[in-house]
Parts: C-alpha cells; sequence; structure tokens
C-alpha cells in the first residue's frame, strides 16, 4: 500500500450483505467522510450484485488491488477456502500492509455437521487479525477459550427495517399463530422432532395453529438437504389438527415482515449454531421467539427456551411448556424504534473509528 489515504477506504467482505450494510456509518452532510465502503469487486461470469465468492479473498486480488484498499473486514464467504489458501490470503494482506478485521459471526457454523474444516480456517484467520470483534459475551468465551484472545463485543443492530420496529400488528384474541420457518433446511435445522412437538403441545392449546413454511425443493427426492421423513410427516399432517404447511420460494424481505408480524411465536428448530439474524428480526417486530439453548442467540435478545439434550432429540417437555405459558401469557417483547436507531448509530460509529485508527496505523 503506498503511503495513507483519507478518508479510510474499507472492503468489507461482502459488503452487500444487509448486515455489513447496517454496521456502516451514514456519514453527515456536508462532512468529509472518514470511512468510505467499497463495493464487492465483480465475481467473474457473475450476476450483477452477485458476491460470492468473494475475489477479494484471492491473494492475487489483494496483490493487484493493494493500493485501493487500506482495511479488509471479513464477516461471510470464506467457508470454501481452504486454511492453506486462507494462509496464503492473510501473507498477501500483511506484505500489502493491509490491516484485517475479522468478525467471528459463528464460532459454530450452522453450515456444517462436521465443525472440524471451520475451526481449522478460523485457526487461520483468529490468530491473524489485527482487530477481532464478536457479538455476545458468550462467543467471547469461547474465542478465548480456543484462541486465547478475547474479542470485542458488538451487539448485532435492528435487522427488520427502522419503520417496522416497535410497530404494532394486529392479532386476533381466538387464535394463536406458532411458526416454523424451515427455508431450505440448513445443515443444522433438525425439523421432523419439532414439527412433532409443535403440533403435540399445540393440540392442547384453543385457537392454536402451527404453520410450517418449507422451500418446495428440500422436500423432493434428491436434493443435497432432503428429509424424507418431514416430508412424509408434513404431507400426511398438512391441514390435520393444527398443522398447516405452506410451500413457498424464498421470501422478499417485505414478505418475511408480514409473514413474522403475523405470528405470535416462531420457533428456532436449530441443533447447533452461535449467532442469529432471525431472533432479532422477531424482536424488531414484536414476535416472542422459541429459541433452543444450543447456541449463544439466547444471548442477544429476550425469549423462550427450550433445551435439545441430544443432536437429534429437542426438550419435547419444555417446547410445551414454553407454547403454553406463550399462549397464556401473549408476551410482546418488542424492540423501541428510537432505542434501536441508538444502538445502530453506536455500531457504526464503533466501527468507522475501529477504521480509522487501524487506518491511520498502516
Amino acid at each position: 500500500m503506498s503511503g495513507r489515504h483519507q478518508p479510510v477506504r474499507v472492503l468489507s467482505i461482502p459488503g452487500a450483505h444487509s448486515y455489513t450494510q447496517r454496521i456502516r456509518a451514514t456519514g453527515r452532510p456536508g462532512i468529509r467522510p472518514e470511512v468510505v465502503h467499497l463495493p464487492d469487486p465483480p465475481v467473474p461470469g457473475g450476476a450483477p450484485g452477485q458476491w460470492w465468492p468473494p475475489p477479494a479473498l484471492d491473494p492475487s486480488w489483494v496483490r493487484d488491488h493493494a493500493d485501493e484498499v487500506d482495511v479488509v473486514h471479513l464477516h461471510f464467504g470464506f467457508d470454501a477456502s481452504t486454511p492453506a489458501a486462507l494462509t496464503a490470503w492473510v501473507d498477501a494482506l500483511r506484505q500489502a500492509g493491509i490491516p484485517l478485521v475479522l468478525t467471528v459471526h459463528d464460532v459454530v457454523n450452522p453450515h456444517f455437521v462436521d465443525q472440524r474444516e471451520h475451526l481449522d480456517r478460523l485457526d487461520v484467520l483468529v490468530p491473524a487479525a489485527d482487530a477481532l470483534v464478536t457479538l455476545t459475551e458468550g462467543a467471547a468465551d469461547d474465542i478465548e477459550r480456543r484462541w486465547g484472545r478475547r474479542p470485542d463485543v458488538v451487539a448485532h443492530p435492528h435487522v427488520a427495517p427502522a419503520e417496522l420496529v416497535g410497530s404494532r400488528a394486529e392479532r386476533r384474541d381466538d387464535r394463536f399463530v406458532v411458526g416454523l420457518h424451515l427455508k431450505g433446511l440448513r445443515a443444522n435445522v433438525v425439523a421432523a422432532p419439532v414439527v412433532s412437538a409443535l403440533v403435540a403441545a399445540a393440540s392442547d392449546l384453543p385457537g392454536a395453529q402451527v404453520t410450517v413454511h418449507v422451500h418446495p425443493e428440500v422436500l423432493s427426492e434428491g436434493h443435497v438437504r432432503t428429509d424424507l421423513t418431514l416430508a412424509r410427516l408434513l404431507d400426511e399432517g398438512d391441514g390435520v389438527g393444527p398443522l398447516r404447511v405452506v410451500r413457498h420460494d424464498r421470501h422478499s424481505d417485505d414478505e418475511l415482515w408480514r409473514y413474522l408480524q403475523g405470528l405470535d411465536v416462531s420457533v428456532m428448530p436449530y441443533a447447533f449454531g452461535t449467532h442469529s439474524g432471525w431472533i432479532e428480526a422477531c424482536h424488531d417486530l414484536g414476535t416472542a421467539a422459541l429459541a433452543p439453548t444450543t447456541g449463544r442467540w439466547v444471548e442477544q435478545q429476550r425469549s423462550l427456551t427450550y433445551d435439545w439434550p441430544t443432536e437429534g432429540e429437542p426438550d419435547v417437555d419444555q417446547i410445551a411448556t414454553a407454547l403454553a405459558d406463550a399462549h397464556r401469557d401473549r408476551p410482546r417483547w418488542q424492540a423501541d424504534r428510537a432505542d434501536r436507531e441508538r444502538q445502530q448509530r453506536e455500531v457504526a460509529d464503533w466501527h468507522e473509528r475501529l477504521y480509522v485508527r487501524l487506518g491511520a496505523a498502516s
């Protein structure tokens, strides 16, 4: 890197992700910004706006563009990189004099049942980072135990649009809607036993309905995440008792917010993982989350909880108790818009100060 620059040029990997967009300071009109955020480099052969796989994770990209970047902040997108490739990448950053910020969103990665390769990648990245960030104190404890480094803990900002945070959706007193959003059956989603537990619990609650949303391709044979037991359970149970199944492609953001606003409880069927934007969205929109104690998401926001004693079976009694409590109390643990906007500004300003400090020292 040739000399120092103002403003500091930050490349987030990825730059277009909703989280990385949210933690950016918006600047002040008429005042020269201290930080500018670079767009994702175009992916060769990729569609406009595609950021994966990130070209900037290639050491040759770092060498070719070293004079255009002052700080790199890695969040996601390195799951396909080998530890050797990441070692070469961090070496290229060091040689170019570009500081690396790493936010450890996932100590336990929700996309992999076997965590060994993920941890091997973090074994390269965590020691190499010039600044280390995570979202909860529990995750910071996990990182410190394994790598001997204590990250800064910076809370997850709001997920739903600010204009929806704190807004009150009308809900009928005679209905109690429990939502289970399976999407594409990520590796940490163990769905069938959760569906069975919810249906059994809801059958005893007046007006209760369990709505399961799922992407249709994962219920067909041949898909990488096909679960035939789940497919049979949903096909045979749809419309019987409290169960309703909705098969659809990925929601748009607006569709997702409306869906969450229509629920009394949203259930997170995660056998393992670390942090969650889902629980933040529930908090924003006033939907009670029923979250397992298998990750650090229970530290992010207040929620109903249940244990997962084994990898394959949740505690069905705790699920039943949590739903009964929610049916009785109808909790609305909802964020205040002004508080969330203030938090977002604080998070963004914290990151901006970090980038300026690292940029000045490089």
